[in-house]
């Protein structure tokens, strides 16, 4: 009996370490810098369903919900990505992807700058890349997403700016 409560113990310890070391979260930050005061830039890129505005791949955006906590927004052609948001503030958003397994969240944030006279755009994305698998895989992801996010910022950047 003894030796089968230190087997079931010893399982269970082996268990719980292989479940911590599962999860392999990646976290991007991206910035850039707008010459445009913060109520103009969030006017023009900071709504939660203006995504297809400045990241085209993703257009259309239908929300639903009134914009708030909670509101849902579906992505693309198809609506194939949903995403949820789960925080806000007067300048940032926050939203997951509740039906994707890597735990994917986004943040848009804005910061003035300058006096008020400029603002810094964030974009912020944390995931589970685990499941990429090997090392190159992983890499080969990230790279893709700051990527994709990089030349986001850039459109948003452009549209800020624009008269």
């Amino acid at each position: 009996m003894k030796h089968l409560l230190t087997g079931a113990a010893l399982a269970c310890g082996l268990m719980a370490g292989a479940a911590a070391r599962a999860a392999d979260y990646s976290v991007i930050h991206l910035e850039t810098t707008v010459d445009r005061p913060i109520d103009a830039v969030w006017a023009k890129v900071g709504g939660y369903c203006q995504i297809g505005d400045w990241l085209k791949r993703l257009a259309p955006c239908v929300m639903t919900g009134n914009g708030d906590v909670g509101s849902i927004r579906k992505l693309g052609a198809t609506g194939a990505i949903t995403e949820v948001l789960v925080a806000a503030t007067k300048y940032s958003y926050t939203y997951a992807q509740p039906e994707n397994k890597i735990l994917y969240h986004g943040t848009l944030a804005a910061e003035p700058l300058d006096g008020g006279k400029k603002t810094k755009l964030l974009y912020t994305l944390i995931y589970d890349q685990e499941p990429d698998g090997s090392q190159e895989a992983k890499d080969k992801d990230r790279a893709g997403r700051t990527t994709n996010f990089t030349a986001a910022l850039a459109n948003m950047k452009a549209l800020a700016e624009a008269k």
